[in-house]
């Protein structure tokens, strides 16, 4: 046989081959936006869950294994600076959104009440997941005029995360090693001088340079720990009260004293935390993950003495409470395939399922099953968080713009704390502001 007849045969047969060949089906695409951050560089590939830390390490862990696990579908993920809202909205707009994003709580009715979310009801149900499958605290969340519209993956809180090596020092730590937390606004000022003069330090490390949210978070815990229902009304807001003025007198003072780190980001604080440059950073539950790890790392700030973590004290007399929120896994509505809508089901039947790693953030597990297992109560820290689970408070589901709500009352505080606006005309501004945000929805 020559050598150009024996070519002839080979390739002869190689098309048979393929001819004959059993089709490979296409992938079902979906697209998914999230925030959280980008950490490509460390797990852009990883699919091992329980190596990742972080709310990014673990959400892009948990999407690689999920498009390794299910090869009949394929997730394509936008990942957007937080919170990304004014970037959906435009999706929206242009008729192009995202089939899956995450979406707080506090926000899912801001898109459901315009149609904008596909109900999610009898999805989850297809896919065995049940209301009561969730925690009262979640399921209240994502639920909007009697139906669920997404996927509660938690609750999160403001937390006190103290630096115990610096609170030992200060001589602010109890006979059995827990450190001695204020019950009164006269006690908060008090350990925070004596923190100051034992430490050369500030007791509170505080984000407040370009960073509204922390501002009205503890503003409604204070607010809820009164029991004012300023809310009582969804669409008109009664902020210029007693009981809102003690909380910017607190902060205005804790300001003025010095007993706070000043003109710091986001990034800054939490750098300013690491390296021990105060005893108490008011942060998220998503920071115990990172901050655990800190502390057990040899060198570092936290390691020398030790990291506690808390939910807020109770410094007025009340009801004791905090703000709360959560985040979900929202679906745009759109016409889709079966195909498309069984591979929705998969991918939030995916998270569900995998609800404790995510729950190693630091955040309150969304699934009733987790937050009561052995497996959850043995991670670090999660006894002294766990009353969240009923202290956390979220805004009335009605109220909506709650996040446009956040930056208006952010700015009002930050002008009255920073010494820019009388404390009277801030909190005057900030209800018309609100209460004229809200007449115009």
């Amino acid at each position: 046989m020559t050598l150009t007849l024996r070519k002839y045969m080979l390739a002869a047969a190689s098309a048979f081959a393929l001819a004959t060949a059993t089709p490979t089906l296409a992938a079902t695409e979906l697209t998914v936006q999230r925030f959280f951050g980008a950490c490509d560089a460390e797990f852009g590939t990883n699919t091992d869950v329980g190596k990742a830390v972080g709310e990014c390490g673990i959400i892009t862990s948990l999407i690689n294994k999920f498009n390794a696990d299910n090869p009949d579908v394929h997730v394509s993920v936008s990942t957007v600076e937080w919170p990304g809202y004014d970037q959906l909205t435009a999706q929206f707009a242009a008729g192009d959104p995202p089939d899956i994003v995450t979406i707080h709580h506090s926000v899912l009715g801001d898109y459901q009440s315009r149609g904008l979310l596909m109900p999610l009801d009898d999805l989850l149900k297809s896919v065995g997941i049940a209301p009561s499958d969730f925690t009262e605290a979640s399921l209240s969340g994502v639920t909007k005029d009697g139906s669920i519209y997404g996927l509660p993956i938690d609750n999160w809180t403001m937390l006190f995360h103290i630096n115990m090596d610096l609170f030992k020092k200060a001589g602010l730590v109890n006979a059995d090693g827990t450190p001695k937390l204020p019950t009164s606004v006269d006690e908060l000022m008090a350990q925070a001088k004596q923190f100051k003069e034992k430490t050369g330090k500030p007791y509170f490390v505080q984000n407040l340079a370009n960073e509204v949210a922390l501002y009205t978070r503890n503003l409604y815990t204070y607010l809820f720990q009164q029991d004012s229902d300023f809310f009582a009304d969804p669409e008109q807001v009664k902020l210029n009260t007693p009981e809102a003025r003690r909380v910017l007198e607190m902060y205005k003072a804790i300001y003025d004293n010095d007993y706070t780190t000043k003109d710091m980001d986001y990034a800054a604080g939490i750098n300013a935390f690491l390296a021990g440059e105060g005893g108490v950073h008011l942060n998220g539950t998503w920071v115990i993950g990172d901050y655990t790890a800190s502390s057990e790392t040899s060198g570092t700030a936290l390691n020398a003495g030790g990291y506690a973590v808390y939910p807020y004290p109770q410094l007025f007399p009340g009801t004791k409470a905090q703000y709360a929120d959560g985040h979900s896994w929202a679906v745009s509505q759109k016409q889709r395939t079966p195909e498309e809508e069984a591979a929705i089901g998969k991918f939030l039947k995916f998270f569900n399922d995998n609800d404790f790693e995510w729950s190693r953030t630091g955040h309150l597990p969304a699934v009733k099953a987790v937050l009561e297992s052995e497996e959850f109560k043995a991670l670090p820290h999660r006894d002294t968080i766990a009353a969240v689970a009923t202290l956390g408070t979220p805004l009335p589901s009605t109220v909506q713009r709650q996040f446009a709500i956040q930056d208006i009352i952010g700015q009002e505080m930050n002008a009255a704390i920073t010494g820019q606006k009388e404390i009277d005309a801030a909190l005057a501004d900030m209800e018309s502001r609100i209460n004229e945000l809200l007449a115009n929805i």
